[in-house]
C-alpha cells in the first residue's frame, strides 16, 4: 500500500521545535515571576512584622539603638521589595511578550498541519478513486469472462 508523504514535513517538525522552545521561555519566565512574587510576600510580611516590632517598641521603657536598628533593617526590606517589585514588573512585560510569541509560533504550526492534514484527506480520496476505478475494471473484466462466447 502506497505511504502518505508530506513534502513540507520538515517544516512541520522546524515549527513544532520553535512552539516547544517558546514554551519553554514561558514557562521559565512563569517560574521567574512565581519565585518573585513568592519572595516579594516574604518581603512585605517581614515588613509588617518590623512595623509591628517598631510599634511594640513605642511601648513602656524606650530603647533608641533598637528602635533605630529595627527601623533601618524595615527600610532595607522595603528598598529590596520596591526593587523586586520593579523587577517583577519587567519580568511581567517580558512574559506577555513571550506568551504572545508562542501563540504565534503555534499559530504557525497549526496552519502547517492544518494544510498536511487538507493533503492527507486529498490523497486518501484520491487513493480510494484509483482502488475503485481498479475495482470497476477487474469487475468489468470479470464480466466479459463470464459472458458466453459468441
Amino acid at each position: 500500500m502506497p505511504r502518505f508523504r508530506f513534502r513540507l514535513e520538515p517544516l512541520l517538525t522546524a515549527r513544532r521545535h520553535v512552539e516547544r522552545t517558546k514554551q519553554r521561555a514561558v514557562g521559565e519566565l512563569e517560574r521567574q515571576r512565581l519565585e518573585l512574587e513568592d519572595t516579594l510576600r516574604r518581603q512585605q510580611r517581614f515588613i509588617t512584622e518590623g512595623k509591628g516590632a517598631l510599634r511594640d517598641g513605642l511601648v513602656g521603657v524606650l530603647d533608641l539603638t533598637e528602635m533605630r536598628a529595627l527601623a533601618g533593617s524595615t527600610m532595607q526590606l522595603m528598598r529590596r521589595a520596591q526593587r523586586m517589585a520593579i523587577e517583577l514588573a519587567g519580568v511581567h512585560s517580558r512574559l506577555q511578550t513571550a506568551r504572545a510569541e508562542l501563540i504565534e509560533a503555534t499559530r504557525d504550526r497549526r496552519a502547517i498541519e492544518l494544510l498536511r492534514e487538507r493533503r492527507f484527506d486529498r490523497w486518501k480520496a484520491e487513493l480510494k478513486r484509483a482502488e475503485d476505478a481498479a475495482l470497476d475494471e477487474l469487475a468489468v473484466q470479470a464480466a466479459g469472462r463470464k459472458e458466453p462466447s459468441r
